[in-house]
């Protein structure tokens, strides 16, 4: 060993403790605490793989979904699609996409009329036909996620309306009203949904009141909003919306 530098001695050293941890490693590896682990491990993963359900086809994303109802009509050619083929692309698409697939036929007759596609379909939540340029105008003017959105959505919708109304637009007041006939439709729905909450309920309900009112009286409407908003009820039932802002009247 005298012969052996520092640095030399240091290399033999490491060699040496390096041989001894590979030795150990391999050593543990064999011991039968160790060895059952594995096992056990092993077997939870072959058990896991044979009790697995088959593998199904995902339900896709919104824009998927549209693109699966798109191809599905442009396979098969349609131009028009009435409650009749409504269903049957409804049918595919439950065949497809599995029994809990959930596609609503009013969302695909939206899907379609959004594409040009010639719907003669209607419920509740499928948009009223628009052709341009009531159709820009008038994309996403209805709104009534709360009281207020639908207050401002009213207001929106009302200077569109009177506007149409000035120039004797029919054809643009009629689309204007069925618009918010559709909002009064979907709200009274959410009203009796026992899936929604009983506030959310509530509040639809108002809603649902608002938009008839509209549809009855629009030239008073507002000013019945105001009385409506100062009534005891509505503060009751509504604390939290009271007092945020004054409903400003349409010049």
């Amino acid at each position: 060993m005298a012969g052996i530098s520092f640095p030399e001695r240091l290399r033999n050293i490491s060699v040496t403790w390096h041989d001894i941890g590979e030795k150990w490693r391999r050593l543990t590896a064999l011991w039968p605490g160790k060895r059952r682990r594995q096992s056990r491990q092993a077997s939870a993963g072959d058990a896991e793989n044979l009790t697995s359900p088959p593998v199904r086809v995902q339900v896709p994303k919104a824009n998927s979904k549209k693109r699966l109802i798109l191809g599905l009509c442009q396979a098969q050619g349609l131009e028009r699609a009435g409650e009749r083929e409504i269903r049957a692309l409804q049918a595919e698409l439950r065949r497809r996409l599995g029994a809990d697939d959930k596609t609503s036929p009013s969302y695909i007759a939206n899907v379609l009329r959004q594409a040009g596609v010639r719907v003669d379909y209607d419920d509740r939540y499928v948009a009223p036909l628009m052709e341009e340029p009531y159709a820009t105008r008038l994309a996403g003017a209805l709104q009534f996620h709360d009281l207020e959105s639908a207050e401002a959505s009213l207001q929106k919708l009302d200077a569109i309306y009177r506007e149409y109304r000035g120039a004797s637009d029919r054809v643009g007041t009629v689309l204007v009203r069925s618009l918010v006939l559709k909002g009064r439709q979907r709200a009274e729905s959410l009203a009796v949904n026992s899936r929604v909450s009983p506030e959310k309920r509530r509040e639809k309900q108002e809603v649902a009141n608002w938009f008839r009112v509209w549809l009855e009286t629009s030239d008073l409407f507002f000013d019945w909003l105001e009385l409506r908003k100062q009534s005891e009820e509505f503060q009751r039932l509504f604390s939290d919306h009271h007092g945020r802002r004054r409903t400003p009247r349409p010049a």
